[in-house]
């Protein structure tokens, strides 16, 4: 059996709002999400500023007897799911809940809560660990949180690949349903790693921007001045249906989900291989899968973190592949809006892959100011662009050498 698969709901929790409508609104407005972070004293750390999720109120999802039994990636991811399953309308007994499933990725997790409770242990011995710890710092905890909310019985597990966790949590989901498994899957990824760890970890390794007096143009994918990612939080989440049966039941149908790729560099635990060899292979398996040659493809949402390495190596990817094509096909990194989501970038940059091909809108790369000339493509720089769109992918690159990429199509 194999089927095709549609997106029937989307889902989001980023540094420019709660729900996809302020996403997408500040998207194409050019907006950055990026500010001085406000939960943490950061005064010790050599960057002072991140994506943070501004105005959640996790009360509106979650009862108050349970808000501190779940971490905040869960509560994120939780939102977003709501989100996501609202706006398709599905439900435990759409098609039964042995039949759907739930797969949500994640980089690292429970992050602030293993912070905390090793606080707890080393000031006030072990005795005050809480009893939720394990369940909330587990990564596979937003995943079976949201299966236990909505009665969703069918395949649930969570993928743990760095910053390619979401793309690879989706392009799981569309097998299950391609071959039968399920007949919907809610996918995606979330994270909330702005902690000590999480900054701290990332500024010792000087992967991150450095530009504290001017947080909101430190972004800059493929610009020749990028100095680094900077770290963000939040979920994207979005509802696979076997294409068919949403058809019957009337769903609104967003896109489809036409291929899927993935692939290791076997290189560098946190670098990418320097010919992008590795993302191409991702890349070309996606498009195979999909039945698409790269001239098919009208828009790139490009992993693009702005780090000085690997945005030449992404470009090296794209020109890898498209040949010459790659000088005409629309490319944008919407991290510089929303700062780098690790483990949620995928899920997120699937529902503004969505969007576009939805809208006829691809949203740009903002602060790109002085084009790099390794870094020599339609980089969409600055201002968004409206396009006929039919079809798109959207990479994600992670530690470990993690590859993947998805292949969305509009539809009809």
């Amino acid at each position: 059996m194999t089927r095709r698969v549609a997106v029937t709901g989307l889902g989001a929790v980023t540094p420019l709002g709660v729900g996809v409508a302020p996403l997408w609104e500040a998207l194409l407005s050019s907006k950055s999400g990026i500010a001085p972070i406000t939960s943490m004293d950061t005064s010790g750390f050599a960057v002072h500023f991140g994506g943070e999720v501004k105005n959640f109120d996790p009360l509106k999802y979650v009862e108050h007897k349970n808000v501190g039994k779940a971490d905040r990636f869960v509560l994120f991811a939780i939102a977003a799911a709501e989100e996501a399953i609202l706006d398709a309308g599905l439900t435990s007994e759409t098609y039964g809940p042995a039949a759907t499933g739930v797969v949500i990725g994640t980089g690292v997790g429970g992050l602030l809560t293993i912070e905390e409770n090793l606080k707890n242990a080393f000031e006030k011995g072990p005795r005050r660990i809480s009893p939720f710890v394990v369940p909330k710092m587990m990564c596979n905890a937003a995943a079976g949180q949201v299966s236990i909310r909505h009665g969703f019985k069918g395949p649930n597990f969570a993928v743990v690949t760095a910053c390619a966790s979401s793309n690879h949590s989706i392009g799981e989901a569309l097998r299950l349903i391609k071959h039968g498994f399920a007949d919907a899957v809610v996918t995606g990824g979330s994270e909330a790693a702005i902690t000590i760890l999480g900054l701290g970890g990332f500024c010792s390794a000087k992967a991150l921007s450095t530009r504290n007096e001017d947080p909101q143009r430190a972004s800059r994918p493929f610009d020749r001045a990028r100095d680094g990612f900077v770290l963000a939080e939040g979920a994207g989440i979005i509802v696979l249906e076997a294409l068919d049966k949403a058809q019957v039941r009337g769903a609104r149908i967003y896109a489809t989900l036409e291929g899927y790729g993935a692939s290791g560099d076997a290189y560098h635990i946190t670098a990418p291989e320097e010919t992008g060899a590795g993302g191409a292979a991702a890349v070309r398996a996606a498009l195979a899968e999909a039945g698409w040659h790269a001239a098919d493809v009208d828009y790139i949402n490009a992993h693009g973190t702005s780090t000085p390495r690997g945005d030449l190596v992404e470009t090296k990817v794209i020109k890898s592949v498209f040949g010459e094509a790659a000088r005409k096909v629309a490319i944008s990194s919407t991290k510089s809006a929303t700062g780098h989501t690790l483990g949620a970038a995928g899920g997120i940059e699937a529902v503004i892959t969505v969007k576009a091909l939805e809208t006829g809108f691809i949203p740009p790369t903002i602060n790109y100011e002085e084009p790099d000339p390794e870094c020599d493509l339609d980089y969409t720089p600055n201002t968004a662009r409206e396009l006929k769109l039919r079809r798109a992918l959207s990479n994600s690159l992670g530690f470990g050498g993690h590859n993947s990429t998805l292949a969305f199509s509009r539809f009809p």
